[in-house]
């Protein structure tokens, strides 16, 4: 039995082709990867010696060659294959292991274009897909941490059809996902980001244990282990729900750089948020927001969870908790909550991951975009447009109401009072309507919202919601303008003084 090992990333090569010279393998090999099995005592063939050729090209070509390709395509059960083999002199590989040129490690570290076509892979992936197509006769190696149950399962004599087919879903899994990457890096570099085809490509993270409902299968696929690397889950087993929920409270707390912001989700949308001195404080005022739809809902702290504030969380039931972290006596205490689950990014504050672009799936398809970003000066740069100007602490008030609706559903109004949010009026398809929601919802909690800052994700057509937040005491209110009828609202908000200011900016979200 033959087996020729070609890496780029030569971790644990040295020990799998000596444990398959231990079960009498033959191994070849190629440049570096021969060089190193060579220094290192592995009894290696190099690869001109099977091809009857030299590298060339400063080894652009190595293994283009029928004596490789022929050996591994071959049909070791087809007589035709066997009888055309020896007339060709053509002897069998029966197991290739291949990891490709370090293509995402280049286009991270450089933007010189000729280094980077230097590490396309072309030979890799051809034997790849070629020892893959015939699985059935050739064991396909393309990942490192593979080698053991390799090495097992072919010291066990368990390298069944079964074994063998599942290395070769990976090995396609491993050059579509190569392709692709380097297709949407020409097109992002050369097109904007938006060529001919736009490929997703996530790597699987876990099984989540049914989609949004029971009837329905889901997973969570990550960009470049993304999530793996900026989320430890410490507690519970999270469903597809519980995700897309974590996804939008992390959003939004994260968004407040190192202020101890907490925002409570339910079903996508916030029903709780506060920056206050304290975490524990942050929590208390962003439950008042809504305590009833804060049960079972998901809970996003931008900062460490305490003991103290643990006892707090526990007085309800909650399905999610994502912070920096947690402190031990903290776990403890949530783990009296069976359901509960939480999740850590083992640091004092919480981070998105900052994807470049987002997509939805439509019928048929899929939209495809730039990533939405509220910028921090989106605030601070807005244009005042009424006589009266706001006060410092409404300045706060108007900025955590404008990141709160630039990243709710539209129709948004945000009301917040105090660094805290009042009320919320979310995806209603009249932005007066969403206005007068959040108001009633605000009454029937016993909030009072007189006083508070009043944000809009989008302009107000009409002066109505103006004359509507006047009525409940709103005294600041900003928005992105753009509207035909903007001096109307301009007119509404000196009349009822009112400060109003214009970030130019529109944060749509559907």
């Amino acid at each position: 039995m033959r087996a020729l090992l070609s890496v780029s990333d030569k971790e644990n090569i040295v020990e799998f082709a000596k444990g398959l010279e231990i079960l009498g393998w033959e191994i070849i090999s190629t440049g570096g990867t021969y060089k190193k099995l060579n220094d290192n005592g592995v009894k290696v063939i190099e690869i001109d010696e099977i091809t009857k050729f030299p590298e060339c090209f400063e080894g652009r070509v190595k293994t283009l060659n029928p004596f490789v390709h022929g050996g591994i395509l071959y049909k070791r059960d087809d007589e035709r294959h066997k009888v055309e083999a020896k007339e060709l002199g053509i002897e069998g590989i029966d197991l290739v292991c291949v990891n490709l040129y370090p293509f995402k490690e280049t286009i991270d570290r450089t933007d010189n274009f000729d280094e980077i076509i230097e590490n396309i892979d072309i030979g890799g992936p051809t034997m790849v897909r070629s020892s893959a197509k015939n699985f059935k006769d050739v064991l396909i190696v393309t990942n490192v941490n593979d080698y053991d149950s390799i090495l097992t399962a072919l010291n066990n004599k368990d390298d069944n059809l079964e074994f063998r087919r599942n290395l070769m879903i990976k090995a396609f899994e491993h050059t579509a996902s190569y392709d692709a990457m380097i297709a949407n890096y020409m097109n992002k570099r050369f097109n904007d980001g938006f060529g001919e085809y736009q490929f997703i490509n996530g790597k699987k993270s876990f099984q989540t244990r049914y989609g949004e409902n029971p009837h329905q299968k889901g997973a969570l696929y990550e960009f470049d282990n993304h999530f793996s690397e900026n989320f430890k889950q410490i507690k519970g087993e999270a469903s597809f729900n519980n995700l897309t929920d974590v996804n939008g409270a992390l959003k939004i707390a994260s968004s407040f750089g190192d202020n101890n912001a907490v925002c409570i989700v339910k079903h996508g949308n916030p029903c709780g948020f506060a920056i206050k001195d304290t975490i524990l404080e942050s929590y208390t005022e962003a439950l008042k927001c809504d305590p009833i739809s804060a049960f079972g809902g998901v809970v996003a702290v931008n900062g460490i969870v305490t003991k103290e504030l643990a006892e707090k969380m526990n007085e309800i039931f909650l399905e999610v908790v994502m912070a920096g972290d947690f402190e031990p006596e903290a776990i403890e205490i949530f783990e009296k909550k069976k359901r509960l689950k939480l999740f850590s990014q083992g640091a004092n504050k919480i981070k998105m991951s900052k994807d470049s672009h987002d997509f939805k799936h439509i019928d048929g398809g899929f939209v495809y975009q730039n990533s939405d970003c509220i910028c921090d000066n989106e605030v601070k740069n807005a244009h005042k447009k009424s006589k009266l100007s706001a006060s410092n602490q409404e300045m706060k008030d108007l900025e955590i109401a404008w990141k709160v609706a630039g990243l709710t559903k539209s129709n948004c109004v945000v009301y917040v009072k105090d660094s805290a949010m009042v009320a919320v009026g979310m995806g209603m398809t009249s932005r007066i309507d969403a206005s007068q929601c959040a108001l009633k919802k605000a009454k029937d909690m016993g909030l009072d919202v007189s006083g508070c800052a009043m944000a809009s994700e989008a302009f107000f057509p009409f002066r109505d919601s103006i004359d509507a937040a006047a009525e409940a005491g709103v005294k600041a209110i900003i928005e992105p303008g753009g509207s035909i009828r903007d001096d109307e609202v301009i007119e509404a908000s000196n009349e009822h003084g009112i400060s109003l200011y214009f970030t130019t900016v529109r944060h749509f979200l559907h």
